[in-house]
């Protein structure tokens, strides 16, 4: 049993933080909303923090998963910050999609206060945090990593060290470039079906089953097809990662121009109304512009 600070209890993390209990451990949770880590005490036990320091004092392990930069800034830093509280020899693990340059910084900061620091973001959406079903890319110290993958295996079908701090977070930037293109094809793939007159569903039954498979064709194709996009990653967070993906890309050199028009047409998607619409709303958008 490890004693274990989980900060951000949203889509992700607050299954992330009951399959934690589940295996054992000893959880103290913090969120922005206070009503919703009352309920996930409510179902969890666990105990509660007024503030992440509060939370974090006296965890071996503090875990985080919330929304983007400042966000992870503001749990971790300051008086209120899990820094202040978290004691020399503990880690801390950090599960939210955010910039390489603040994962670094913030490796930084903990490194000179004894704490060590380790980049987890995640893919595989809501239904893999709740299945204890996602990838997560790793970036930090060989040993700290090794320390954190057996408490994250609980909720991972897969958990890897890419590299050094900051590596994880480059990773999971490649997972939205590639997921950004794979959707677009799929959007415009249905679409040309629709306008061609062919059943989409049999369409995607028959070419699913080839080289143009992919999980996206076999979890969205039937809710783009029912129009429904009330679920899964919003439209507002891939624009976030997008826009990490494509600053970095503008310091690195790399050339991302699929990549820098399928978030101009998320931005579409976002005129729409459809900001918190799931990313397989392309499809939606095809068919209204």
């Amino acid at each position: 049993m490890t004693k274990i600070t989980f900060l951000g209890l949203g889509v992700m993390g607050y299954p992330m933080a009951g399959h934690l209990v589940a295996a054992g451990h000893s959880v103290t949770v913090y969120n922005r909303t206070t009503a919703k880590a009352e309920a996930w005490v409510g179902q969890h036990g666990g105990a509660l923090g007024k503030t992440p320091a509060d939370a974090a004092e006296d965890s071996e392990m503090v875990m985080a998963c919330v929304g983007n930069d400042d966000d992870l800034r503001s749990v971790c830093l300051g008086p209120d910050g899990a820094f202040a509280s978290m004691s020399e020899g503990s880690i801390f693990v950090d599960h939210t999609t955010v910039s390489a340059a603040v994962t670094r910084e913030l490796y930084e900061s903990a490194k000179a206060k004894g704490i060590s620091f380790v980049d987890a973001p995640v893919s595989g959406g809501q239904a893999g945090a709740e299945n204890g079903q996602l990838s997560i890319m790793c970036g930090g110290d060989q040993e700290d990593y090794d320390w954190a993958e057996p408490v994250m295996n609980v909720y991972s079908k897969l958990c890897r060290r890419i590299g050094d701090s900051g590596s994880g977070q480059m990773t999971k930037m490649c997972n939205q470039i590639a997921i950004a293109g794979l959707v677009q094809g799929l959007a415009e793939a249905m679409h040309f079906a629709s306008k061609a007159g062919l059943d989409g569903a049999a369409v995607i039954e028959v070419i699913s089953q080839g080289a143009a498979g992919s999980w996206q064709m076999s979890n969205r194709y039937e809710t783009m097809l029912d129009d429904h996009f009330e679920h899964g990653f919003a439209v507002d967070w891939m624009r976030k990662d997008l826009g990490i993906c494509l600053a970095t890309a503008d310091e690195n050199g790399a050339s991302l121009p699929v990549t820098a028009l399928v978030d101009q047409f998320y931005k579409d998607v976002q005129k729409l109304g459809g900001g918190r619409w799931d990313t397989s709303s392309l499809f939606k958008r095809l068919q209204m512009v």
